[in-house]
């Protein structure tokens, strides 16, 4: 069995960053519930229409469905020799069903600690694309730059 890692640390703490890295290096799959649920959303299937209906009413994604988002990702082909998870397990219950997803095999946890301070400015400076969701900081390159998207030259919106 490859790699199974999974990232844990608080919003901005560099978690989605590094998850993309680690991957790459060891060439399994990071398999991220945010994407997953945006995937959804961008779609348009019946299950992007549930989280839409969720987030608009501003309430969570049940952890019964992000667990089965999960369940039905870590099945496919690319993630069976390994994965990076980044953002999930966020709850209890989200982490009891990833123990019986694993079922006794290891994983490798990485928790990231920064300052309060330093995720304050971090989070501050985030832009996300309207067009594929991509996240990043406004403080990377030129100021001038961070107005679209280095992936598909969406626009950035904080």
């Amino acid at each position: 069995m490859g790699l199974r890692l999974l990232m844990l640390g608080p919003p901005g703490a560099g978690k989605g960053t590094q998850a993309v890295q680690i991957a790459r290096d060891h060439g399994v799959p990071k398999i991220s519930t945010g994407d997953m649920l945006r995937d959804a959303v961008t779609s348009g299937s019946e299950l992007g229409l549930q989280v839409k209906e969720t987030v608009a009413r501003g309430q969570l994604v049940s952890d019964d469905l992000i667990v089965e988002l999960v369940r039905n990702r870590l099945t496919d082909d690319d993630a069976r020799g390994g994965f990076v998870l980044d953002g999930f397990p966020r709850t209890v219950a989200q982490a009891r069903a990833l123990d019986g997803l694993l079922d006794g095999t290891a994983l490798t946890v990485v928790e990231i600690r920064v300052p309060d301070e330093e995720l304050v400015r971090r989070v501050r400076g985030r832009r996300i694309c309207e067009s594929c969701g991509t996240t990043v900081s406004a403080f990377d390159g030129e100021p001038s730059q961070a107005q679209a998207c280095k992936v598909c030259g969406g626009r950035l919106v904080p």
